[in-house]
């Protein structure tokens, strides 16, 4: 159980959010708070639980306090939602189509002995919350981190937040995951699944040592990204950043986080801006189209099994683990796809004599579309392929000659995280803010092309007439 230094934790950081934002731009504020919050706040079950809200966590109190200081110091420039149509639908059924999934669950269910409570107003009420704070680091992004410059910032903030966690990963690769245990007096996850190939996985402050390694991986892109585009003299300090951090993901011991940056590197160092984001857009799509394909049982698992088999039969027997899973989680699905199952765990399966969960939800897109159905994830999944469209659209309308090229290697994270969405439930807040800062980006370069069109349309008149 967390002890009182965890609950502590989560109560100041307020506090905390207003220090930054006295002492810095709100564009770099915004990113420090939600970026400081999620590597070391303490994980759930550490969390404030109210009643008819969802718990206040790490993932969401952060966002708040960013979202409260913004509006109090500067206000709102313009409107939450997204200025396109579509942005607009998804954000909405992203946030209100639990309404419907309380609708639809209001009897109990029963796996034996054992029953599960349907769903009243007041799991509506929580579940509607609960899906505003989730998306808040995206709303508040699209405001605040739609320029250049604050896409900079942006990507030196997950530079310098990897060169600071690579301490405290190499203290856990050392002498084993226990940080979290020191500080804030629980262990957030299995400990067996931190051993890895004769050593340690680091898990620091985050839910599992395979976060750890993916925001290491992002550091990492985020420094090579720098190193190529900077015009100034830092571009020798910006490779040996992106050198070191690519040993401390070796030492992090994750094959998956390993692959993500042996395949982002060479496009973020070699491709063109747009043909980038072109390759995001297709890294995404993939990722969103795997549950239809899987759905549709075209996905050749036992050539997979035995491909990876060739290369670890651990990773393999992981891999099966994983398959069983999914296949009877979407079985269970299918049963209520278009809003799914709503919250209380009625999505999953349930031992009927103990009451224990029996299935496990390792892909964020199973655990969406079991508690929220096919509706929540084309909501949420989506809304994060939708900032990639929008500037692969702005881009191809402006030749290339208004993007900017640092929202390329943003693309390209927001994709492979999107992608690490099918093993993983690797959606963070840094996800959102990535989504954010690009959607935010698209849509000026939309209304800036739109004022240039009309303006110039204005003088052909005026010359004509």
């Amino acid at each position: 159980m967390p002890n009182p230094i965890a609950f502590l934790a989560l109560a100041i950081f307020p506090i905390i959010a207003v220090a930054m934002y006295r002492r810095l731009r709100r564009d770099q504020a915004l990113i420090w708070v939600v970026m400081l919050g999620y590597l070391f706040l303490p994980e759930p079950p550490a969390a404030f639980d109210l009643p008819l809200m969802p718990p206040f966590n790490k993932h969401n109190i952060p966002a708040l306090a960013a979202f409260v200081i913004a509006v109090w110091r500067y206000g709102l420039e313009e409107p939450l939602l997204p200025r396109s149509l579509t942005g607009k639908v998804l954000v909405l059924t992203f946030v209100f189509s639990p309404i419907m999934t309380v609708l639809t669950n209001d009897e109990p269910v029963f796996f034996g002995q054992v029953g599960l409570p349907g769903l009243a107003v007041k799991d509506a009420v929580a579940l509607i919350v609960q899906q505003f704070l989730l998306i808040l680091p995206f709303l508040l992004a699209r405001q605040f981190l739609m320029s250049g410059g604050s896409q900079r910032e942006l990507l030196r903030a997950l530079m310098i937040g990897g060169l600071v966690y690579s301490i405290f990963m190499l203290i856990e690769i050392r002498l084993s995951p226990q940080l979290n245990l020191w500080v804030y007096g629980y262990y957030q996850h299995l400990f067996g699944q931190s051993i890895r190939f004769g050593g340690y996985r680091p898990v620091v402050f985050l839910y599992h040592g395979l976060w750890v390694a993916f925001f290491c991986m992002t550091a990492a892109v985020s420094a090579y990204a720098l190193w190529r585009l900077d015009r100034e003299d830092n571009r020798l300090k910006y490779l040996l950043a992106a050198l070191y951090l690519t040993a401390i993901l070796v030492m992090a011991k994750s094959l998956g986080a390993l692959i993500f940056v042996v395949m982002l590197v060479p496009l973020v160092v070699l491709l063109k801006p747009v043909v980038q984001i072109k390759a995001a857009i297709v890294i995404a799509a993939l990722a969103i189209s795997y549950p239809i394909i899987k759905g549709a049982d075209l996905i050749p698992q036992q050539r997979l099994l035995d491909a990876a088999a060739s290369i670890d039969p651990d990773r393999a027997a992981s891999l099966e683990f994983r398959f069983d899973n999914e296949n009877t989680l979407l079985d269970r699905a299918y049963l209520k796809p278009v809003f799914g199952w709503g919250s209380w765990g009625r999505n999953h399966i349930l031992d009927p004599v103990s009451g224990n969960i029996l299935t496990v939800t390792d892909g964020r897109w199973i655990i969406v579309i079991g508690v929220y159905g096919w509706v929540g994830f084309l909501a949420e999944f989506g809304l994060l392929l939708w900032p990639l469209v929008l500037l692969w659209r702005e881009a191809i309308a402006t030749r290339e000659t208004a993007v900017s090229p640092l929202i390329a290697p943003l693309s390209l994270i927001l994709a492979i995280n999107i992608f690490d969405m099918l093993p993983n439930a690797t959606l963070t807040p840094l996800t959102w803010l990535i989504a954010g800062a690009l959607m935010g980006h698209a849509e000026q370069l939309r209304a800036e092309r739109l004022k240039l069109t009309k303006y110039v349309s204005r003088l052909k008149w005026q010359s004509v007439m």
